[in-house]
């Protein structure tokens, strides 16, 4: 059982950040199919804890994410769980646009020339959003991408699925501890649409129970079993501590 805490509606090319607590959700849905959404995680109380997409791939055994899959932090924890996706491919592997690629792609422009119609880019949206929390460009991990299907040929070239687009679908985070998110919704750096794409997300900030002892992300590989007992333990501290 959940209940909605917030709910609202970014538009595309922007960026954003909030503090999500200990096992509230946060629902993401592409409204018209063809979005794509980057995202970050730190630790607020430890901004040196942050997401790992190395551990994250190989603690689960896979290359995409979905629903069943949790995403780490480079310290062994788990920072949330994606208990709902009618997605079902998520990249955590291509990274984003920059300025440079951007205008290569769609053209140059500016804030001053093009208020809000200009084409922001994802690797300059994630360093405005971390320098109002005193990180900088050092401290971008790679990041992960929702809504976005990555394929690899034969000879091992990336390409972004497009076909894979579906208005309405959505992925839901469950997380596993307090936990800072950096987010954008500027394209994918393998987007081959020829005009800057503007897709907008729908965002819902739910509270909901933690996992249980059955839990399907919890049972879903033996490393997860570690990873959440690795929560356990710091909670266990945090609270200690008065925290929360």
């Amino acid at each position: 059982m959940t209940t909605l805490i917030s709910s609202d509606t970014l538009p595309a090319g922007k960026h954003w950040s909030l503090v999500m607590w200990l096992n509230n959700r946060l629902k993401l849905t592409d409204l018209e199919g063809g979005a794509n959404v980057g995202m970050l995680f730190f630790n607020p109380l430890n901004l040196l804890e942050r997401y790992n997409a190395p551990d994250t791939l190989k603690c689960q055994h896979t290359f995409k994410l979905t629903s069943g899959h949790c995403l780490y932090s480079d310290m062994g924890r788990i920072v949330c769980s994606i208990v709902a996706d009618s997605f079902g491919w998520h990249d955590t592997v291509c990274g984003n646009t920059t300025k440079a690629s951007t205008a290569r792609k769609w053209g140059e422009t500016s804030y001053q020339a093009n208020r809000n119609d200009w084409q922001q880019n994802g690797h300059d949206s994630f360093l405005v959003e971390a320098a109002k929390y005193g990180l900088g460009r050092r401290d971008l991990p790679a990041n992960v991408n929702w809504f976005s299907k990555v394929v690899v040929a034969d000879d091992g070239t990336l390409s972004l699925d497009q076909s894979a687009a579906k208005a309405g679908a959505s992925v839901e985070l469950r997380f596993e501890m307090d936990t800072l998110v950096l987010l954008h919704t500027c394209p994918h750096p393998l987007n081959a649409s020829p005009s800057y794409p503007r897709k907008p997300v729908r965002y819902e900030i739910l509270e909901g129970p933690p996992a249980a002892k059955d839990d399907p992300n919890r049972l879903s590989a033996p490393e997860n079993l570690r990873g959440f007992e690795n929560n356990r333990i710091y909670q266990a501290g945090c609270c200690a501590g008065g925290h929360r």
